[in-house]
């Protein structure tokens, strides 16, 4: 009766011991949470952040909250700045970035594709252009959860590009 004793608390031991650890190839297959974005690979990373363990948003992106004023006062002064008559390219440029707690955009992943959502290469002064534009520091909320401490939040726009001209920014 002991002997069973040991085997099944042996085997309950090991079944929760199983359970419960992951392997290495688990903990690697999934280090990085979905608003992660590489260090090593963006634009404008100058080590700004003000808290990197907190980003907010990191989810779905800030959205219409991450606007300073309104998406359309966004829209609107981008439009107005942007060169449009320079370019001929059409397809779709993507910005994955975060904001700080002072409301400074950085850590820009671009992704650039067409209009059928393939991969392509867009002209790189267009790109530079948006990203200057989209990165000025007038254009981001700055949130805060208390009145002394702002807080780091991810954020992504798409522009939608036909002959060089904006017809669309997303979301």
């Amino acid at each position: 009766m002991k002997s069973q004793k040991i085997i099944f608390y042996f085997f309950i031991t090991f079944f929760f011991f199983g359970c419960f650890t992951k392997s290495k190839k688990e903990i690697d297959k999934y280090q990085h949470y979905i608003g992660y974005i590489n260090q090593e690979k963006v634009l404008l990373n100058d080590g700004y952040l003000c808290n990197k363990d907190e980003i907010y948003f990191t989810f779905k992106g800030a959205g219409s909250d991450g606007y300073k004023g309104t998406k359309k006062r966004f829209r609107d002064t981008i439009l107005s700045k942007y060169k449009h008559q320079l370019y001929k390219d059409s397809g779709y440029i993507s910005f994955r970035f975060l904001v700080n707690c002072r409301g400074e955009a950085g850590w820009f992943e671009i992704s650039e594709m067409n209009l059928d959502l393939g991969e392509k290469n867009l002209d790189n002064k267009m790109v530079q252009e948006l990203l200057d534009l989209t990165s000025k520091k007038g254009n981001w909320n700055v949130f805060g959860f208390n009145e002394k401490e702002g807080a780091d939040y991810y954020m992504y726009l798409i522009y939608r590009i036909e002959n060089g001209k904006i017809t669309e920014i997303l979301p």
